[in-house]
């Protein structure tokens, strides 16, 4: 992956075979496809929690984890680009933001605030290891705490913060948050 060739250069490229992009997006599609229909029977015996942590479904997302970087450097080696194709965006609902609906959940003085993500794949560790995959959420649990901490004494302000292990935190959306209040 060198940064020194003609796709990393200012000039357009030109004539440029998409076969290789078409064929790294098909394989990727292929494996979304095989994920679907293994979370689909795994959800139909197992619950939530279970199916999350099947070895079947654990190896199919680092099949796809794999593959979507496959599909990265497909790309990147043929168009210099740096694609961004495993972030999620969830358009917000019309009138959730607050500037949409003249809410401000923010404390005064606040000009805004945004959230920031940091993710990370991590595979089962060998064999015979004494840790497992649950013991990630201690560390990003005390990671977060050093961060958050860092941040508040930095200036800013934390308003929330939270480790999780599947999916993004969604801030604001906890039941339990309500009752809290």
């Amino acid at each position: 992956m060198s940064h020194e060739d003609a796709t990393h250069g200012p000039a357009p490229l030109g004539d440029v075979d998409p076969e290789p992009m078409h064929r790294a997006v098909e394989t990727l599609a292929a494996a979304l496809h095989q994920y679907v229909d293994a979370a689909v029977g795994v959800r139909a015996e197992f619950g939530a929690t279970e199916a999350d942590e099947d070895p079947r479904i654990l190896a199919l997302e680092n099949r796809v984890g794999t593959l979507n970087a496959s599909l990265f450097d497909t790309l990147h080696d043929a168009l210099g680009m740096h694609p961004d194709l495993t972030t999620s965006v969830w358009e917000p609902e019309p009138g959730s933001r607050p500037e949409e609906s003249g809410e401000e959940d923010l404390p005064e003085g606040t000009i805004s605030a945004e959230v920031f993500y940091l993710g990370f794949v991590v595979a089962d560790p060998p064999p015979g290891a004494s840790m497992t995959l649950n013991g990630v959420i201690e560390l990003l649990d005390e990671a977060g705490q050093d961060a958050a901490t860092r941040m508040a004494e930095g200036g800013y302000q934390v308003m929330e913060w939270a480790a999780s292990r599947g999916l993004a935190p969604g801030f604001g959306n906890d039941p339990d948050d309500e009752e809290d209040a």
